[in-house]
């Protein structure tokens, strides 16, 4: 009987996936510092104007923009210095016509001037009086009140992962927590009679376990909390019993098959059993990765992965990566940092599947160009070496030296 008997695209798929996935996003409270990497729960609005006052963006003389008008080299402006302007507090003079003020950068403008020289174009001709050298038009060299922010903007919409430029937002208009999705636990379980845990002695014919090593890193790099299972054998009573366990312990489950036919025929059964609907689709039009199994049993998701490493980690990062970021509510699910470089050395593929190829992606003087890695789907360090993938198109019979290829950045 044949393994495969249709084989979606890797878009198809995901979609027919994500449409029936039951996505509730349960909600954590956490310190604002804490929250690196967190997806919002919610709408983010300040409560203040930012910045709070009109503010210099340069150190030198908070002036009355039309007492600069004409003002060159050659014909200097000059006005009376009232006094310096100190950081952390106001003025405490007015910048009357024909005064000015010694200012720093960040500091708070008097309500009287409206543009700031910067000192380069200045000359200090006695204790209380300084040459103005050009002129400046209204605003020069100044911040508004609320040019950034205004009270009640929203600062972050909700679904949105949390770098440091948004800590250190939220410390800006004083908001020290907020609400982020709920990390979902991801069970992992690894089967193959041939598959031993890491510290355990080789034997002929074993291979130690990466898998589940490397999708934990994955899935905990996408927000997601890894709880590995162990490994068993292939044995349909045993690997049921486990999966039943897990998939109700956990909010989605990810099983690692052996590498036969048959391995991978038992875990589609076994995930048949755990509920319906049950397996979506069996075989996605890619390389590596085709005996890809995606389902869906009592609205959580269940994928079963090749067992090879890199077909298991190049597919966890197109279809598990994207499943647990629909979890936490994030916007953009899916989208990946790709760019385009020049291809090295040809790549040969096979028409009508799209394959993923890793690569070593680098920079010189003519633009990024990108080295493909041959290898085999079990050789784990071809990963290892690689800092992204190229994408060869389904409709593409291969890639040619000196083509500008789709790449897409491992992380």
């Amino acid at each position: 009987m044949p393994e495969f008997l249709k084989l979606i695209p890797i878009e198809q798929a995901l979609q027919i996936l994500l449409s029936n996935m039951h996505v509730k996003v349960s909600r954590d409270r956490v310190q604002a510092l804490n929250a690196l990497g967190r997806v919002t729960a919610e709408s983010i609005y300040s409560p203040i104007s930012l910045p709070p006052f009109p503010r210099s963006t340069v150190d030198g003389y908070a002036v009355r923009a039309s007492d600069t008008f004409g003002a060159s080299e050659s014909l200097p402006a000059y006005l009376r210095v009232n006094g310096e302007i100190q950081m952390g507090s106001s003025a405490g003079f007015d910048i009357n016509q024909g005064e000015t003020g010694l200012i720093h950068t960040g500091g708070m403008l008097p309500d009287s001037c409206d543009a700031v020289v910067m000192i380069e174009y200045s000359q200090q001709v006695s204790m209380d009086t300084v040459e103005i050298l050009r002129s400046v038009a209204v605003g020069e060299n100044i911040i508004k009140v609320g040019e950034d922010v205004h009270p009640g903007q929203e600062v972050i919409s909700s679904g949105v992962r949390i770098r440091p430029a948004e800590i250190g937002g939220l410390a800006a208009i004083g908001v020290l927590e907020l609400e982020v999705a709920k990390k979902p636990i991801v069970g992992i379980i690894s089967s193959g009679d041939e598959v031993i845990s890491p510290e355990s002695r080789l034997l002929p014919g074993q291979v130690r376990d990466s898998n589940s090593y490397s999708l934990s890193a994955l899935i905990d790099q996408a927000g997601g909390i890894p709880r590995r299972y162990g490994i068993f054998p292939d044995q349909f009573e045993r690997l049921e019993a486990i999966a039943t366990r897990a998939l109700g312990e956990c909010d989605m489950l990810v099983i690692t098959a052996g590498s036969s036919a048959s391995a991978r025929d038992l875990t589609s059964r076994v995930i048949n059993t755990l509920g319906s609907p049950g397996v979506l689709v069996h075989g996605v039009n890619i390389k590596p990765g085709k005996p890809t199994i995606l389902a869906v049993c009592n609205q959580k998701v269940v994928i079963g992965l090749p067992g090879n490493p890199v077909s298991a980690l190049v597919i966890a990062g197109l279809f598990v990566v994207p499943v647990v970021e629909s979890l936490i509510g994030l916007t953009n699910v899916g989208v990946r940092t790709r760019l385009y470089a020049r291809l090295s050395t040809n790549v040969p593929s096979q028409a009508g599947r799209e394959d993923w190829v890793a690569a070593r992606l680098y920079s010189d003087v003519s633009g990024y160009q990108v080295d493909p890695i041959f290898s085999k789907s079990n050789l784990i360090f071809s990963l290892v070496r690689a800092n992204s993938t190229i994408r060869v198109p389904p409709d593409a019979t291969g890639l040619s030296a000196g083509d500008m290829v789709e790449v897409q950045l491992l992380t």
